[in-house]
């Protein structure tokens, strides 16, 4: 991951996206334009890019910090790594960004993934989530089946020791 950061999404940042998400997903209708603009227009949504040494977007995060102060959780939305850029690191520390966010507010956290995506369920599992359920055709148009999977509510401490190990 030498040279690559992470930092917040912004607008002009949504044609790179796009264009990753039709490569990443062409067969489960990839977000557009319009998608990515109303989800970073969301006040709970959070969105992140990873930008290698020449600024380049080569990955992308967003996670939803849903419920209320009683009751937190959140959803990963989407994490998708330019396929040259796979294997990298680059994932792991757009997940990793994504439940600092969670891990601030506590709660537990969900999200879906492809049943037959065994690299992004290994990564996943490594971060303390488990599988809860299956989804029946829930990606479209493909009607491939989707995984929840859910992490139990980590404390910003108890977060931040994990990352350390």
């Amino acid at each position: 991951m030498s040279g690559v950061r992470i930092e917040p999404m912004h607008v002009p940042d949504i044609d790179r996206c796009v264009e990753l998400e039709e490569v990443l997903f062409p067969e489960d209708d990839p977000w557009s334009v319009v998608a990515f603009e109303s989800e970073l227009a969301g006040a709970h949504n959070r969105y992140l890019v990873a930008r290698d040494e020449t600024g380049r977007v080569v990955g992308y995060a967003g996670i939803a910090l849903l419920g209320n102060h009683e009751h937190p959780e959140a959803e990963v939305h989407t994490i998708g790594v330019d396929p040259g850029s796979h294997r990298g690191g680059i994932g792991t520390a757009l997940l990793r960004a994504m439940l600092t966010e969670a891990a601030k507010r506590g709660g537990p956290v969900f999200l879906e993934v492809r049943t037959d995506n065994a690299p992004a369920i290994a990564l996943y599992e490594k971060h303390g989530f488990h599988i809860i359920g299956l989804r029946k055709n829930y990606y479209q148009p493909s009607g491939a089946d989707a995984f929840t999977m859910r992490r139990p509510a980590r404390s910003t401490v108890d977060f931040a020791n994990e990352v350390l190990t």
